[in-house]
């Protein structure tokens, strides 16, 4: 009989800690536990962190996290209201604020992530499909956008930015005001919806390329234009300055010239008319230069013999 009862006695002992340890379940800081009796909420979320009870084997603990958690959305290709093929990849943060709600309509995090998937997903779509894509990429404020200086020519139009009314910052709210009064309704606090990255499609992005090489073209034959025009004045106005140099040097060479004449000629005049014998001995030197200029080789020269030219040569003897 004592064997017996100290066996009965174990068994209870076990059965005590069995029960024991199915009555009780932890809640860490970072957790919030939602009772299920045979798959139905019962009570209120347990928020708080430590040690709780629950009926055992019938009430199982539903955890489900507290902290903010991510979300990180597949990049999808979406269209502008200019028709501009673009590739968005968006990413938000968001926390479980309601565990009742949550576990009723989602279960789990992973539903939740798929519902925030179409949710978000389908927000994005609206917004990008209803401004331009420079709302999308730019902000109103916080930085001005680079102009080439080479673009700022009044008759261009090239590279003319044109005015952002909305900006980046205010897309993604109007994502996030979207979306969010559809997340309240699954226990969720949606908290912030950022783009990650913006890229244009395959096929835009080649026309984009393509436009901006001629715009480039333009801009490149623009100054080739300007540069032939300024080469044409310049040319023209070294053709004039030339001629002038030209023009004013030689009529120099002419005065000096015939200041060089006259003056020879007034040497020779001073020299040859001091006397009768000078006046003869000059108009004999001249008569040798003009003999050694005419008579050349074979010149034949017919001369009458009352020629000043041939006065010399009569009497030779």
């Amino acid at each position: 009989m004592k064997q017996i009862a100290q066996f009965f006695s174990i068994i209870l002992v076990l059965a005590l800690v069995i029960v024991g340890y199915n009555s009780i379940y932890t809640v860490r800081e970072t957790e919030q536990v939602i009772l299920t009796q045979f798959g139905e909420v019962v009570g209120d979320p347990v928020l708080e962190s430590g040690l709780h009870f629950k009926m055992p084997f019938v009430q199982k603990p539903n955890y489900m996290e507290k902290r903010i958690l991510d979300w990180d959305g597949r990049t999808t290709e979406m269209t502008t209201k200019d028709k501009t093929f673009i590739e968005v990849d968006t990413f938000g943060r968001w926390r479980i604020v309601d565990p009742k709600q949550f576990f009723l309509r989602l279960r789990d995090e992973r539903s939740a992530i798929s519902r925030l998937d179409g949710i978000l997903g389908s927000a994005t779509k609206e917004a990008i499909a209803k401004h331009e894509l420079v709302e999308v990429v730019r902000s109103t404020k916080g930085r001005e956008p680079q102009v080439d200086a080479s673009l700022n020519a009044e008759s261009s139009s090239l590279g003319v930015l044109p005015d952002i009314v909305k900006g980046r910052v205010a897309v993604e709210e109007e994502i996030f005001q979207e979306a969010a009064k559809k997340l309240t309704e699954l226990g969720i606090e949606l908290l912030d919806v950022r783009f990650k990255r913006v890229n244009y499609h395959d096929s835009v992005e080649r026309s984009i390329y393509q436009r901006m090489i001629s715009e480039r073209q333009q801009i490149a034959e623009r100054f080739r234009s300007e540069g032939a025009g300024e080469a044409a004045k310049i040319n023209g106005k070294r053709g004039r300055d030339l001629q002038e140099i030209e023009s004013v040097a030689y009529r120099r060479v002419l005065e000096i010239r015939g200041d060089a004449d006259a003056k020879a000629t007034q040497i020779y005049a001073d020299a040859y008319n001091q006397s009768q014998e000078a006046i003869k001995f000059y108009e004999f030197i001249k008569s040798l230069e003009a003999y050694e200029s005419v008579l050349k080789g074979d010149t034949t020269l017919i001369l009458t013999t009352e020629s000043e030219l041939f006065k010399y040569l009569k009497n030779i003897d």
